[in-house]
């Protein structure tokens, strides 16, 4: 088993070794080239520590322990007493820096939440800045319900008295067996930039989830896909595999794992997506730490244009990817017979096709444009007045110029289709079946659902000897929400109207994820900036076709800048942290955030007679009467509903039956029918 920190020991023995041999200890297990200055400050850790452990007995230290879900290590925990203090040292520092004091916070709420032998311990997490001036530390007794302290700040000379005094305060507490602390269960669930980051970093999904039955779920799903890209390279075919999942229960953490790991290998690999906001937002975390790593590394300039190069050639907007081959074909298109233009392809030695990816993998595939939609937008983009092809049958045509080998991998999520022009998955076996009959099929046993293609697949599929069917494509858990993995269900019998079957959900996971009902907006911004420590992320959502929020300064006319809303920090104003910003099902699906605002507007009202759409033209509502676009408005506020991780708030604002675009029966009888299934109101 590999370690999770680089030295850990009694008190009693890490006072009895010499400053060198416990450095030499703590260098060995760090596999990155130690230089003079990490090298200095373990040493002045090492002759600090001594100071303050040779006034207590019975505990043990660790020195870097690992914290996976963030990528980083935590520089010293003391674990005795039954508490856990975790020390971020910054050595020959004046300042207590936020940024650093949220690192700290951080590292001691993954341990609470994801570390199974610190879930009923009390956690410190302390800021030591060395040389930083003594603050004022009245608050040494408080800490939040769930035994987690506020970051204290804390320099060279106060951290002894801060320790002795906190010990003081609680020494009811013991700990039976801290021996076991250290490499008891870590159950870690990041999100997806998180997740996307460490990947990055050479870790594997082992390293970032959940070791329970998600998690194995998720392991055994990328394991599988590995298989047939293997199998498929050695026996020089064409694969399409189809994956299906629960809303947040990893496709997407799959598609960058198999891209990553492929991209590693030297195949050309690409992570495709039609969600601009998730690629925007996943390319731009990954380009940033590839620059902080790379400077950390070389102690020297990288630059943040070569960075997005880098991870530009491995995430893609499908768009972007599809215009790359469109550019390569002769015009026009007689017949369905694709000519392509020989002095735009870039060959390799066997003349195949050098510049066209091994292994493909297409997130939301169900999204994917039909026919119409996509001759829709070349004519209007691109002025190509003939294109008889779908999205599906394209994409294939593209892996399909390959001579050796290609495997397409289909990430199909159910119940979120929130855009007019989706193919559908039924369009690519389509495809497959009257164009491609060469290529292999691996199928998820649960792709047939109506939840997923609305039961039109099994016809298709009926007659095609080339189908595989292998559950291990099938994920069946939510990750999002680490708190409570029942939340998606909660939601999904919420918007079917099944009341008692809500009420049953939600109370539940209401002790550990908490969903509140306001009918004030500023209440619920409170209760965002209450519940948020460390670095967790918040922020208000609405729907698309929330049109009259405007007297809550809410207009979804005006598009939040998604990198910036997801990225940047509380004293950005473009950040969703500065509760300015709304963002719709369109900016956020596929992302998460902690803690979310649902502004629930009268576009989607409650009545004994089900849900009533609307759509807000001129100074009118309208009703919604198109089934596909009413089944696109209950997946908007199905995927509002599903994006916070840890619990939400959700506003019915006050109507006003002055104004006849807010009259009160927009309004009322949504709060009525929400506060009936037991929402806490505040």
């Amino acid at each position: 088993m590999v370690e999770r920190f680089f030295y850990e020991d009694s008190f009693k023995s890490f006072l009895s070794q010499s400053e060198n041999e416990i450095l030499g200890k703590i260098a060995r297990e760090n596999t990155f080239d130690s230089n003079t200055l990490q090298m200095e400050a373990w040493l002045d850790e090492i002759i600090i520590m001594k100071n303050i452990v040779n006034h207590f007995s019975g505990g043990r230290i660790l020195f870097e322990y690992s914290i996976p879900r963030l990528g980083k290590r935590a520089d010293v925990i003391l674990v005795f007493h039954g508490i856990i203090f975790v020390l971020e040292f910054k050595v020959g520092k004046k300042d207590y820096l936020r940024s650093d004091i949220e690192q700290v916070w951080d590292y001691a709420l993954d341990l609470k939440n994801f570390h199974e032998a610190s879930h009923d311990k009390l956690i410190v997490p302390i800021l030591v800045a060395t040389k930083a001036k003594e603050r004022s530390h009245k608050y040494l007794s408080s800490y939040y319900d769930d035994k987690v302290y506020e970051p204290i700040c804390s320099n060279e000379e106060s951290l002894y008295p801060i320790i002795k005094e906190i010990l003081e305060k609680n020494e009811n507490n013991f700990c039976d067996n801290i021996l076991e602390w250290a490499n008891s269960r870590y159950s870690p669930t990041p999100t997806i930039i998180q997740a996307a980051s460490v990947l990055f970093n050479n870790h594997t999904v082992e390293d970032i989830i959940k070791t329970e039955a998600s998690a194995e779920n998720l392991v055994k799903t990328n394991n599988y896909i590995l298989e047939i890209i293997e199998k498929t390279r050695q026996s020089k075919e064409k694969a399409i595999c189809f994956v299906t999942g629960v809303p947040g229960a990893g496709k997407t953490l799959v598609g960058l794992q198999v891209a990553i790991e492929q991209y590693d290998k030297k195949d050309l690999a690409v992570y495709l997506s039609g969600n601009q906001p998730l690629v925007s937002v996943l390319s731009e975390a990954l380009a940033r730490d590839k620059k902080r790593q790379e400077e950390q590394k070389n102690k020297k300039k990288y630059s943040i244009t070569d960075a997005r190069r880098e991870v530009r050639a491995f995430i893609q907007i499908v768009h972007h990817y599809r215009n790359t081959f469109l550019e390569k074909i002769k015009f026009p298109i007689v017949n369905k017979a694709i000519e392509i233009d020989e002095t735009k392809i870039k060959k390799n030695k066997s003349d195949g096709y050098a510049d066209v990816e091994h292994v493909a993998i297409f997130d939301e595939a169900q999204r994917a444009w039909t026919q119409e939609q996509l001759f829709r937008w070349l004519k209007r983009r691109k002025h190509i007045n003939s294109f008889p092809f779908s999205e599906p049958e394209f994409l294939i045509w593209s892996l399909d110029q390959r001579p050796d080998w290609a495997v397409i991998i289909c990430l199909v999520g159910g119940g979120q289709e929130i855009n007019t022009g989706e193919a559908g998955i039924s369009e690519w076996i389509r495809s497959l079946d009257e164009r491609f009959p060469n290529w292999k099929i691996y199928i998820s046993n649960q792709l047939t659902e109506k939840e997923y293609a609305d039961g039109k697949l099994k016809q298709l599929l009926l007659n095609n000897k080339s189908v595989v069917e292998n559950s291990a494509l099938h994920l069946a858990v939510s990750m999002r929400s680490f708190r409570s993995e029942k939340v998606s269900n909660f939601v999904h019998e919420l918007l079917d109207l099944n009341i008692q079957k809500a009420k049953n959900l939600h109370d539940e996971i209401k002790t550990t994820y908490p969903i509140i009902l306001t009918r004030s907006l500023d209440k619920a911004k409170e209760w965002l900036v209450k519940k948020a420590r460390g670095s967790e992320r918040y922020g208000m959502i609405v729907s698309s076709k929330a049109n009259r929020l405007k007297p809550l300064a809410i207009d979804v006319r005006q598009n939040p800048d998604t990198v910036h809303w997801f990225l940047a920090d509380k004293d950005d104003i473009r950040s969703s942290l500065f509760l300015e910003d709304a963002a719709t099902e369109f900016d956020i699906q596929g992302l998460e955030l902690d803690w979310a605002c649902v502004i629930w507007d009268g576009d989607f009202r409650y009545s004994k007679n089900g849900w009533q759409n609307y759509a807000f033209r001129g100074g009118k509502w309208f009703h919604i009467n198109a089934e596909d676009d009413k089944k696109y408005q209950l997946n908007a506020y199905r995927v509002l509903l599903t994006r916070a991780r840890q619990g939400m708030i959700i506003v019915v604002p006050e109507g006003n039956d002055k104004d006849k675009t807010r009259k009160l029966e927009y309004y009322d009888p949504t709060y009525e029918y929400l506060r009936q299934i037991g929402l806490e109101i505040i």
